[in-house]
């Protein structure tokens, strides 16, 4: 195993042990958690140790808990005890592994993730905010208490270990058709309009893949062609806490091509969105970011038939606008220039690693 992420209680009698921090939603399963917490019980007292997985969707910021609004919210969530041992999972290899790296008094733990939960997705901060981000993630907790469930009992930081992980989804295998879109405009002082289409080859792209598309112009009009502008919008829709909606661009790209009037263009014009481009949009929804790492552009949500979008927190999607810009001719000059777009869905998503 390449790496082994832990972490320690403050009190030193709780550490954490996870042997990955990526877990894959394969859409009719999820990788399942498997873990060790390594105790260290001289302190304990009479108290117990739960291992606590919970899916939360954050929204707002921190201070608005001072004036009683929940910023946090529990999605789904389960816990188990380990000490006293209740029940012991059926060991794994990566029990195996993380046993023998914690050493003695290591109690193993396995949680099962349901296929309904949203992927990890983190709302891009601005360079001023504070504490964790917006978004969906997925904590794996271990602490002492009491009891299990009791809401007035006061659980201490320093009796707590945490980690965040990430629950992605790769690509399906399947390639599919790509999308196709067209129109035909016509403009004023001009007996004839201009066609345009749109298509992209395949049905999904990957972070980071050059995204080709095929662009066919026939100008039947008086006017001119004088360049091509691609834009491609995220749109994020946050329907589990405040139903808002917003559209932010990732990426805008002119390219100097020409057509005049009564003539014919057929090319392919590539693209490449990423996240490096578009650092300081507060608010662009990413890949559930870990502490310390880097991450990219959120993947497209997947809708599975019959899944609750409330479940989702948020839903991600893009489209690719394709702006044909037309000058207007004669002597009314630019009073009679527009612009002839057809827009696109694109799908982003991860590639499937060889071997995980």
């Amino acid at each position: 195993m390449a790496k082994v992420f832990k972490k320690t209680s403050g009190n030193g009698g709780l550490t954490l042990y996870l042997g990955k921090r990526d877990y894959l939603d394969h859409v009719d399963a999820v990788d399942t958690v498997d873990g060790v917490v390594k105790l260290d019980p001289k302190d304990f007292g009479d108290r117990k140790v739960f291992v606590q997985l919970a899916c939360a969707f954050r929204y707002g910021s921190e201070d608005l808990d001072v004036i009683g609004l929940s910023f946090r919210k529990d999605i789904w969530f389960k816990q188990i005890q380990i000490y006293p041992a209740v029940h012991k999972p059926t060991l794994t290899p990566m029990h195996d592994t993380l046993m023998k790296k914690a050493g003695d008094n290591a109690q193993p733990f396995t949680f099962e993730i349901p296929i309904n939960l949203p992927c990890s997705v983190t709302l891009q901060p601005g360079p001023d905010d504070k504490g964790k981000a917006c978004g969906v993630d997925f904590e794996v907790k271990t602490y002492l208490a009491m009891e299990a469930d009791n809401a007035d009992e006061k659980i201490e930081k320093k009796d707590t270990a945490r980690l965040i992980i990430r629950k992605v989804q790769y690509a399906p295998s399947q390639v599919g058709a790509g999308p196709k879109a067209n129109i035909c405009k016509g403009f004023m002082m001009s007996d004839k309009p201009v066609h345009l289409e749109a298509s992209l080859e395949k049905d999904f792209f990957f972070h980071g893949e050059t995204i080709p598309i095929k662009i066919k112009v026939n100008n039947e009009s008086n006017k001119t062609v004088k360049k091509i502008k691609i834009t491609v919008d995220q749109t994020t829709d946050i329907v589990l806490y405040s139903a808002d909606k917003y559209t932010k661009c990732v990426l805008t790209q002119e390219f100097g091509e020409t057509v005049e009037s009564n003539g014919t263009y057929d090319n392919t014009l590539s693209i490449t969105p990423l996240l490096v481009d578009n650092k300081e949009k507060r608010g662009l929804a990413l890949d559930g970011r870990l502490k310390d790492e880097d991450t990219n552009l959120a993947s497209t949500t997947v809708l599975r038939q019959g899944m609750e979008k409330e479940v989702l927190g948020i839903l991600v999607s893009y489209k690719i606008k394709v702006n044909l810009m037309v000058a207007g001719g004669g002597l009314l000059g630019g009073l009679t220039a527009s612009d002839v777009t057809v827009e696109l869905p694109l799908s982003l998503m991860h590639l499937k690693p060889t071997a995980e």
